[in-house]
């Protein structure tokens, strides 16, 4: 059992814990890492909107003080936003980080981790991380999906981020029994676009399908995650080509300064950022938020299930 000491929960969060009400856990990553202040803040604080305006409770998770904070406050996340060297905190990097009471903003396997702590069941995030390029050589492969393999969260995101190598990626969550279904469309899509080039191994049309799947997985007693691939908003998409060649650029000037481990992604997408003018990041916020709705869509028939 976690120690309760180490866990502070919010008390919009608690009251729905108590009463049974939807909840979605959200990543604090994107706050520290994901893009600039104050769009940073903003943007935080626009998602908990929307997964409140699609009758859920949102649970932004952050490490501060040495405690696990399910659930921030407009404070806590203009604190993350603004404060400079906040520790990326994947699995690896729990203890140290609380133990040496370091600010810390969670990954996609962190969160899960600390949401499933609470009994958190959905969580919504941008992409999740996976097999990365050249990865027969790096080994280089997010804790993510191993988290995935074993933690009863069901992620929702806008797929694979397109800076990795999905098709191994989609590879790796089968060997895991992870399963992955689209929403709402055929092919699997890669973050920034709707396309990616790879069949969707599953698909469902709607939130209560979605729902009755992940009753059915846990009820079964299949440990482990559903992939919730949420295609990003026709408006904010953007080409695959395009963005493969600000990719190819991103990967050869992080190769150049010798980038690598937990530094990669988020430099890779401030990279893709600065080289279109802003607009991966414009799709980035509105996948994000996307991905909110949809997560308390989810949320809210799971918790009609139960």
């Amino acid at each position: 059992m976690t120690k309760n000491n180490l866990i502070i929960i919010s008390p919009e969060v608690q009251h729905a814990l108590d009463n049974n009400l939807p909840i979605v856990a959200l990543e604090s990553t994107i706050i520290s890492h994901g893009m600039p202040w104050p769009k940073n803040a903003a943007t935080a604080k626009e998602v908990e909107e929307v997964v409140r305006k699609n009758g859920a409770v949102p649970a932004t998770i952050a490490i501060r003080n040495g405690k696990c904070l399910i659930g921030l406050s407009e404070d806590d996340i203009d604190y993350f936003a603004q404060t400079k060297d906040v520790w990326k905190v994947s699995l690896r990097d729990m203890p140290y980080v609380i133990s040496q009471q370091l600010p810390g903003a969670t990954t996609v396997a962190t969160t899960m981790r600390i949401a499933s702590m609470a009994g958190i069941k959905i969580f919504a995030t941008g992409g999740i991380g996976g097999v990365h390029r050249g990865a027969e050589e790096s080994m280089d492969i997010s804790a993510d999906l191993t988290e995935m393999g074993s933690t009863n969260v069901a992620i929702v995101a806008a797929g694979v981020k397109s800076i990795l190598d999905i098709g191994l990626t989609l590879e790796y969550m089968e060997t895991i029994g992870v399963p992955v279904v689209t929403y709402g469309q055929d092919e699997f899509p890669s973050f920034y676009s709707s396309k990616s080039g790879f069949k969707s191994p599953l698909r469902l049309d709607n939130s209560n399908a979605i729902a009755k799947m992940l009753k059915a997985k846990w009820d079964l007693a299949l440990n482990g995650s559903v992939l919730i691939a949420n295609p990003v908003p026709a408006q904010y998409e953007m080409e695959p080509e395009a963005i493969e060649i600000h990719i190819q650029k991103a990967l050869k000037e992080a190769d150049k300064q010798g980038i690598k481990g937990k530094l990669v992604t988020p430099f890779l997408l401030k990279f893709i950022a600065d080289n279109t003018q802003g607009e991966s990041l414009e799709a980035n916020i509105a996948l994000i938020k996307n991905n909110a709705k949809v997560g308390a869509e989810v949320a809210v028939a799971l918790q009609k299930l139960s």
